[in-house]
């Protein structure tokens, strides 16, 4: 498909392009109209910007098309598709590397625009790094992340959450982002398919409630960053984080418009808690740029997944890690390396039964210490060992041992930051405590008091064919957590490669936000961002607003 067949004003079709509906796609364009860039030319790019990255549109003809259009709104064009032979020999190259000294980005252009009229607004400054050299553009469809790199990203497990909103306010704490910019955000959702209780309902259980957990997805082919005339959203090599360089936005929101899963705000007044507050250690990525914590007046900010903590800025221990991760009293979030097998999010995705299996033996199980104190001369029998420890039973002792039997040797070592590793191994030294009475619980006779053999097996589904010791392991850790069975991305259809994947119930088409056990203000919180400004422009959504395909409402404004 060419240009000439789709041109025109993208929000006068009759179907929205965006992802997450009409209304979505109408609030845009009024907060557009609010700037004083270019609106139509903001739609059409955050259009056919999905259309790239699905495949439909190449990255080359899409900086074709829209070159001239940004240099005259912009004064520039210095996305990353950009060919430097497209541009004047002046303005070749990222005006990132030209640009030093006290003045900041922001600065430059309001002196370098030529006419495209960018408000004084009192943009503070520091001082730029020579950039990185960009990656060759890949074909559509055929984005190659290196897998031998670092890609930091989460697995969150919906069955297991429990709506607590700790995540949120941990990123908040962390972050300092104005209330109701929740760049962590947790939904409870009906869909048509399946149904949340009230909350006051009676004996209702907060897993009884469907949960969407929404950070921003740190897209492999995101198409935020092909809009961004200034290259202020970019993907950092180190990590493949998806970040804003504040001291390079100019605030034109076109990021928004692009952005398939509404996690862009833009930060309308004076933040709420000054630079001096949150110290340069948690400003600054290890390139000096300004990427994290909540962006100043006039820039778009969303989730960053902790540049300071990869970065070591706050401690080598913290590497690895995310606020919203360690806050999780249930361990949904599992945030680490994707790229590699070992880590804690591709454990946890691997097998959920067994990783949900480990957390919940780990927190049950006294230390391995414990156990050997508590089972000193007692009698090598599993009787006497359960009576010994007040904790112990039968089921918990099976389970420990099913860890051990179905224990993986990774090649890779694990990521920093993960967890399970420890977790599994304290599990695997109080079982070491428990045979250290000499009881030998791989025995038959053992095996067999724990429900571990083959032949005794009677597993929770009449079709599971279970022929190895491992198998009815595997099927002990299944019956035991109820474990997710269904592994998603959200709009996972539309080429972006997101970098959080799902366990548990997908919110189909008809999905809508109700009430979730723990409400935002309970905990100190806003849902929508426009409860707290006089001025909003846009947020016309509430909390029974239909959700498209199973994003959160308007918390995103």
């Amino acid at each position: 498909m060419s240009f000439d067949d789709i041109e025109g004003d993208p929000t006068e079709s009759e179907e929205p392009f965006h992802p997450l509906g009409e209304e979505w796609q109408d609030n845009l364009e009024d907060l557009l109209d609010d700037t004083e860039y270019d609106t139509e030319l903001g739609m059409k790019m955050g259009r056919d910007a999905m259309r790239v990255t699905k495949g439909e549109l190449s990255e080359e003809e899409f900086h074709e098309e829209y070159h001239e259009e940004v240099i005259e709104e912009f004064g520039e064009d210095e996305r990353p598709i950009a060919s430097p032979d497209d541009a004047d020999d002046e303005e070749s190259g990222s005006l990132l590397s030209a640009f030093s000294g006290k003045e900041s980005r922001r600065e430059m252009l309001k002196k370098s625009a030529a006419g495209a009229g960018f408000a004084s607004l009192g943009w503070g400054a520091v001082d730029q790094q020579e950039p990185e050299s960009e990656p060759a553009v890949e074909e559509p469809g055929e984005v190659q992340p290196d897998e031998e790199a670092t890609q930091w990203g989460m697995t969150i497990d919906l069955e297991h959450c429990d709506g607590c909103l700790s995540c949120v306010v941990a990123c908040n704490e962390e972050h300092n982002w104005d209330q109701g910019a929740n760049w962590m955000y947790v939904l409870a959702f009906e869909d048509g398919q399946v149904e949340s209780p009230e909350p006051d309902t009676e004996n209702a259980s907060v897993h009884d409630f469907n949960y969407l957990v929404r950070p921003c997805q740190h897209c492999t082919d995101a198409p935020c960053e092909k809009v961004c005339p200034t290259t202020a959203r970019h993907t950092r090599d180190e990590g493949g984080l998806v970040l804003t360089d504040y001291d390079v936005c100019i605030g034109c929101r076109y990021c928004q418009v692009a952005c398939p899963y509404g996690v862009n705000y833009f930060q309308w007044d004076e933040p709420n808690v000054d630079d001096e507050e949150i110290g340069p250690e948690m400003m600054y990525d290890q390139r000096d740029r300004w990427v994290s914590s909540r962006a100043p007046r006039g820039v778009m900010s969303k989730c960053v997944f902790d540049p300071p903590r990869q970065d070591g800025n706050v401690g080598d221990e913290l590497v690895g890690t995310t606020a919203c991760e360690m806050a999780c009293p249930p361990n949904v979030i599992q945030f680490g390396n994707k790229n590699n097998p070992a880590s804690d999010p591709e454990r946890y995705r691997e097998n959920p039964a067994r990783t949900r299996t480990i957390i919940n033996v780990y927190t049950a199980l006294p230390s391995p210490d414990s156990v050997s104190s508590s089972l000193q001369g007692v009698d090598p029998n599993l009787d006497a060992i359960v009576e010994a420890v007040d904790e112990f039973t039968v089921e918990l002792i099976a389970l420990a041992e099913a860890v051990r039997l179905t224990r993986v040797d990774y090649e890779e070592e694990a990521s920093p930051g993960d967890t399970l590793p420890d977790k599994e191994q304290t599990i695997l030294d109080v079982v070491s405590a428990i045979e250290s009475t000499g009881i030998d619980l791989g025995s038959q006779q053992t095996l067999r008091q724990l429900g571990l053999l083959v032949e005794q097996f009677q597993g929770p589904s009449q079709d599971v064919v279970v022929s190895t010791r491992e198998d009815v392991a595997q099927e002990l850790f299944e019956d035991y957590v109820d474990a997710p069975e269904n592994e998603f991305e959200l709009l996972g259809d539309i080429g972006t490669n997101p970098n959080v994947d799902y366990l548990g119930h997908e919110p189909g088409p008809e999905a809508h936000q109700v009430p979730g056990p723990t409400s935002y203000e309970e905990v100190g919180m806003l849902n929508v961002r426009q409860k707290a400004l006089d001025d909003e422009t846009v947020g016309l959504f509430d909390r029974d607003t239909d959700l498209g395909v199973g994003e959160e409402s308007g918390s995103s404004h």
